[in-house]
């Protein structure tokens, strides 16, 4: 039942469904190189073969064929055009095509018997090229199984219409090519199924790594959230540990005090105590099991010198510059930049041995601009692979602060990353600054 189920829905179900061969590809490593113009000709090769194969099993049937007059000159004209007319119709009806050349055999056995046949049995040359070139095209757009179908029934066509004469006892024919069909074919179709299969196995590779790169990058980006989960944590729980016991110690330092003002205050140390232990249970689960929270506190633009120290022993020529007022920033944005800043330098150490790079860090009354930008490499050695998520990291980081950042190539061959992160600042300040800067 497995074994006619197959037979009937690879043959039979939907056998004349239109299905039009899509145009090939154009990237290949030949057809890129052709001029645009020919490169798109060269899209519709395989739709050229198989006319042209039509073309000339139409050539080679009336020229086995004898050609008479009147009533024959038709039947001559016809049979050309049954042996072309199904390797044609693979290019929109592949299964239907098939069925068309087996018919078209049986059609011009019937014509080649009433005088002038051909010169073998039961193809002739030209349904013979028409029967090969059907039977691969067929097998190159469908399964497998499809293909050892195709050459079974075949073979048993050619077997049965070798009945009514023999082997030249009908028409005249002079032979039997039902041997070398069967040969011919099955060398064909076991190549057919071998680049079908090889391309189908391409194809799903190809889809398989598009999706492993899509949950590659999605994993570096929930592994790079995690991250800054996990020093954001650290930064807000100093915080609220600092407000706890300011809050505690606050009525200490004041000599009687209300009791309002005490009330206030350990509402204030109730409230960071809550706020510190949701932290904790919400954020905690962010950390790896053999996560160790850092002894120190976590970096800032203060520690700049010293990363460009490290940066220089592993042997990156770097400079800094910083424009504008030198303030503190929150600490969060602190160690965002400073994070960024560690990144680029990374990809320029791994990325162009030998370069120079340059640190550029502006103080502006909205925020704060970064800019990393190393030359071309210079160095023998070659350029040391990384993961290839660096700037991800960097551009969740912006984004989690609300910034912008741009990163691409120079034209001397160096990159360049730039980042602007917005910083919110009270009235008093900028009044200050508006005030040093009128001064000035």
């Amino acid at each position: 039942m497995d074994l006619f189920g197959g037979l009937r829905q690879d043959l039979f179900r939907d056998a004349f469904a239109y299905r039009p061969l899509p145009p090939m590809r154009t990237d290949g490593p030949l057809t890129r190189r052709l001029p645009a113009r020919l490169r798109g000709y060269a899209a519709w090769r395989a739709h050229a073969a198989v006319l042209f194969v039509a073309f000339c099993a139409a050539m080679i049937t009336y020229t086995d064929r004898s050609q008479g007059s009147g009533p024959g000159l038709i039947v001559w004209a016809a049979t050309g055009l049954l042996t072309a007319i199904p390797v044609a119709m693979t290019l929109i009806r592949p299964v239907g095509a098939w069925w068309a050349v087996c018919a078209s055999t049986v059609v011009m056995a019937v014509l080649g018997g009433g005088g002038g046949g051909f010169s073998v049995w039961p193809w002739g040359p030209g349904g013979f090229l028409a029967q090969l070139g059907v039977m691969v095209v067929v097998a190159l757009r469908t399964r497998p199984r499809t293909a050892a179908w195709m050459w079974v029934l075949t073979l048993l066509l050619g077997s049965l219409m070798r009945f009514p004469g023999g082997y030249g006892g009908y028409g005249g024919y002079g032979g039997s090519d039902e041997g070398p069909m069967a040969v011919t074919s099955a060398i064909l179709l076991l190549i057919a199924v071998l680049v079908n299969v090889r391309r189908d196995a391409e194809r799903k590779i190809t889809v398989q790594q598009s999706v492993t790169a899509v949950e590659r990058d999605k994993r570096t980006v929930l592994e790079e959230r995690t991250t800054i989960a996990r020093e954001l944590h650290d930064v807000v729980a100093h915080h609220m540990s600092v407000v706890a016991i300011q809050a505690e110690a606050a009525p200490y330092r004041v000599e009687d005090p209300p009791a309002e003002l005490t009330a206030a205050f350990a509402t204030i140390r109730e409230n960071a105590v809550a706020a510190l232990t949701e932290l904790r249970r919400v954020l905690g689960v962010v950390r790896a099991e053999d996560y160790e929270a850092p002894d120190a506190p976590q970096p800032t633009l203060a520690d700049l010198d010293r990363l460009l120290a490290n940066v220089r022993d592993a042997g990156l020529e770097v400079t800094k510059a910083v424009t504008g007022a030198v303030r503190e920033l929150p600490q969060g944005v602190e160690l965002s930049a400073y994070r960024i800043i560690q990144e680029a330098l990374s990809n320029a150490l791994r990325h162009a041995p030998g370069a120079e790079a340059r640190v550029e860090v502006g103080y502006v009354l909205g925020g704060v601009g970064l800019r990393v930008v190393n030359g071309p490499p210079t160095a023998a050695v070659p350029a040391s692979p990384g993961s290839g998520h660096g700037i991800t990291g960097m551009r969740e980081r912006v984004a989690m602060l609300g910034g912008e950042m741009t990163a691409g190539g120079t034209g001397d061959g160096g990159y360049e990353v730039a980042v602007f992160i917005p910083v919110a600042r009270d009235g008093a300040a900028e009044a200050a600054e508006a005030a040093e800067a009128v001064e000035a």
